[in-house]
């Protein structure tokens, strides 16, 4: 059975999407369509965004995860120096809602996912292609 938004869910995806700049959210919108369209796909979970804009203090508590916070380290970039810290944000990120109601950021479902966002917009940059630290949940424009 293939998972499914609930409400709750698709107010909050509809008000993380209205902080990203538009044509990644268009880029968006086709690569979900294509993946929701994909019989094979769509049983896998279901992309969504879990993250568009970002305060500078968020950002901020982000960068200490794996220096002076517990934790791995997830992100280079301190406050004001990510493209999710500017409205509307240059970068979202996506993870997938399975069936269960689980939510994982699989680097298989995520590179899958990546080829049709990229497919439906060139100027799409995924953190999965990044030299280094890999980024897999991270598009930007």
């Amino acid at each position: 059975m293939a998972p499914r938004l609930n409400v709750t869910q698709m107010v909050r995806q509809a008000a993380r999407l209205a902080e990203v700049r538009p044509e990644l959210v268009a880029a968006y919108r086709v690569a979900l369509r294509r993946w929701s369209g994909d019989p094979v796909l769509r049983l896998l979970g279901l992309p969504i965004v879990t993250e568009g804009y970002r305060s500078g203090a968020v950002q901020d508590a982000l960068y200490a995860r794996g220096r002076s916070a517990p934790g791995p380290v997830v992100t280079y970039k301190r406050g004001g120096e990510s493209k999710h810290n500017v409205l509307p944000s240059r970068a979202l990120d996506v993870a997938f809602l399975l069936a269960d109601g689980t939510v994982v950021w699989s680097g298989l479902l995520l590179s899958k996912f990546a080829r049709l966002m990229k497919a439906a917009d060139a100027r799409v940059r995924w953190g999965g292609d990044w030299p280094g630290f890999k980024d897999r949940p991270h598009f930007e424009v």
